[in-house]
């Protein structure tokens, strides 16, 4: 089948603007139809922790063009990282909900028990064009026993009963050890527009970084859970909640959906489609859309974002009728040299079942 054509465009490129590399992204979509992508902005290296910031771009026609960069939070000799905003659709607020620790102590670091890593929230009233100061929820979403803890790193979700409901990843102190220490995906959830949270379903020792959606149809508060291994397994895992999130069932893993044990984003489409982006490989790289319209049990076979190297994503729906994809891609591995912006038509991905994979390169 003859190649789509998805417009691409680079919103952040690694080494300009005082930054080292841009990574993490995370996407929402305010009521008013503006777009504000996110990321996080790594002043001295590529790695995971040191001076990070949070970092922002606002489109005020779907994703087409964008306004400047601007830093959403900051604080000297800190990591603030892993964003995951969402939208309180009933007051047109943007929450950001981000994870915090120390820069000179990493994951490792974390896990030995050395350094605390924290989790707080800001919001804005404006669609991202002021920020209010940030405040700390660890003592609400933590257990004591959790070492590391990651939000997101993807948007969240408000269900159709107004809960507000955040993905999230932590280990578990054990034997402090970061390499044998279990780790594990849950949720995090507000029913108060995010004054206050608490601590949602968990799932099993293997699971980390995780996405989530709202399944269609009634009652509602059924959520699908979407889950990067932590065992070398190479497939996404998934389970379900009929509880608004407080919940899940089994664990299971996904034979369609292979990953190199990486970061992916499902978000709820039209038509009762649930839609979903990783590299599809056992490398970062094939960074592949796929839908499904039977609640995540099965998947088309996927249009291709991007053949080369590529990694973490997020995905968004604009108020035009067009699918959003935000990712890390590079020039070689490792692959992040820009974070691309890709935008599809969402009449052009394919439903459920076995078509013709179909490359789409930007």
């Amino acid at each position: 089948m003859a190649a789509h054509d998805m417009t691409g465009v680079d919103l952040w490129t690694s080494g300009q603007d005082g930054y080292h590399t841009y990574r993490i992204p995370a996407l929402a979509v305010m009521p008013s139809g503006t777009v504000l992508a996110f990321c996080e902005g790594r002043r001295n290296g590529r790695g995971d922790a040191g001076d990070i910031h949070l970092l922002l771009r606002r489109s005020l026609d779907h994703g087409r063009t964008w306004e400047p960069a601007r830093v959403v939070t900051a604080v000297e000799r800190f990591t603030r990282g892993n964003p995951s905003p969402v939208v309180d659709r009933r007051t047109g607020t943007v929450l950001l909900l981000f994870s915090q620790n120390p820069a000179e102590h990493n994951e490792t670091d974390i896990c030995a028990g050395l350094a605390e890593r924290t989790v707080w929230v800001t919001r804005s009233t404006d669609d991202g064009a002021t920020w209010k100061e940030p405040v700390e929820i660890t003592a609400q979403v933590k257990d004591p026993s959790w070492t590391w803890y990651a939000t997101g790193p993807c948007h969240g979700i408000q269900l159709r009963t107004g809960r507000i409901v955040v993905p999230c990843d932590h280990a578990v102190g054990v034997a402090h050890d970061r390499w044998s220490d279990p780790f594990r995906s849950h949720v995090i959830y507000s029913d108060d527009g995010g004054a206050s949270w608490q601590i949602g379903g968990v799932l099993p020792d293997g699971t980390n970084e995780s996405t989530v959606a709202e399944l269609p149809g009634e009652p509602a508060g059924r959520v699908y859970f979407n889950v990067r291994n932590h065992n070398g397994k190479g497939l996404r895992g998934y389970a379900y909640s009929s509880d608004d999130g407080e919940t899940f069932g089994e664990l299971e893993w996904h034979e369609t959906l292979v990953e190199p044990t990486c970061q992916g984003s499902v978000v709820e489409g039209p038509d009762d489609a649930l839609i979903f982006a990783n590299p599809a490989s056992t490398e970062r790289e094939r960074l592949t859309v796929r839908s499904s319209t039977d609640g995540g049990r099965s998947w088309s076979d996927g249009t291709i974002v991007d053949e080369g190297p590529s990694a973490y994503s997020d995905l968004a729906i604009t108020r035009d009728g067009h699918l959003l994809c935000l990712y890390e891609r590079g020039d070689g591995r490792p692959p992040y040299d820009s974070l691309r912006l890709a935008r599809l038509p969402i009449a052009d991905l394919p439903a459920t079942g076995p078509t013709s994979e179909r490359e789409a390169r930007s």
